[in-house]
């Protein structure tokens, strides 16, 4: 799947967050087999066991495994020390735990909103902070993940599409302030890929069972969409829309939102939920 890159990331000491399922684990699983040497970061250790035996079964180095949560302050500082202990120095750092908070305005409340933003934004910049010192020092690489939500808002998802416009914004600012310090930042915004994402409810927790919510045509799969994150990567390029319709909506803001615009009306129109009294709070 990675022929031509792995020497890219052969002997890259590569931390990720968010590497128990969905895009994270596979991230872990493609760069384990192109030789990098992972620290593996999430809250579900037992799964992140899993794969580091995967992965160490395949012929890859065996991986650091971090309990790491990263709406807490000190949990991506202890998987940056970590690493830093046992591997001597932090190449690549990848920022990809994420949920998504999902509902109508009228009946989300704030509380809500500021969990999206615990994981999805501050997560990521106590991840960056914590890795920014050790990757200054090996003139490495931040990788973002975010979303087409980040260019796109769309009804009945505003907690996850602010907190990815957020991302982007911060990629945006700090990518030519980082520069300075011979530091490559790399925003990935991808589109539907095969995930949990769209399984875990508002409160951050996964429902394994529950059908996948976008038509099956529409969504990417993992390993295809992750291999071409890993290209950009490699590639040390500043931002990546990955999906074929995920590069399709991207255009359409950037040169025709108003078709956009007019298919949200029609989508809110369609789901009369929206029309919902706000709760009493």
């Amino acid at each position: 799947m990675l022929t031509g890159i792995e020497e890219s990331f052969r002997d890259k000491i590569v931390l990720i967050t968010g590497a128990s399922s969905g895009i994270g684990e596979e991230l872990a699983r493609q760069l384990g087999r192109a030789g990098a040497v992972l620290t593996l970061a999430a809250r579900r250790t037992q799964l992140l066991q899993v794969l580091g035996q995967e992965i160490r079964a395949a012929g890859g180095v065996e991986p650091l495994i971090m309990q790491c949560d990263v709406t807490q302050d000190e949990d991506p500082r202890h998987a940056v020390a970590e690493t830093v202990l046992s591997r001597g120095r932090l190449d690549i750092v990848i920022a990809n735990a994420g949920f998504g908070v999902v509902g109508s305005f009228a009946q989300l409340t704030v509380e809500d909103y500021r969990r999206q933003f615990e994981t999805n934004v501050f997560g990521v910049l106590r991840t960056l902070h914590a890795a920014l010192p050790e990757v200054v020092k090996t003139g490495g690489q931040l990788v973002i993940v975010g979303s087409v939500a980040g260019w796109i808002a769309s009804p009945g998802a505003s907690p996850y599409a602010m907190s990815k416009f957020a991302v982007r914004a911060l990629a945006n600012s700090i990518t030519p302030e980082l520069a300075l310090m011979g530091v490559r930042v790399t925003l990935i915004s991808p589109g539907f890929v095969e995930s949990n994402i769209r399984r875990v409810d508002n409160q951050g927790q996964l429902h394994a069972e529950a059908a996948e919510p976008v038509p099956r045509w529409l969504v990417a799969h993992r390993s295809h969409a992750v291999a071409q994150m890993l290209r950009a990567i490699a590639r040390r390029q500043r931002e990546v829309i990955i999906t074929g319709h995920g590069k399709l909506f991207v255009a359409l803001e950037r040169f025709a939102p108003w078709v956009l615009r007019a298919a949200a009306h029609r989508m809110a129109a369609t789901r009369g939920s929206y029309r919902t009294a706000p709760k009493s709070t």
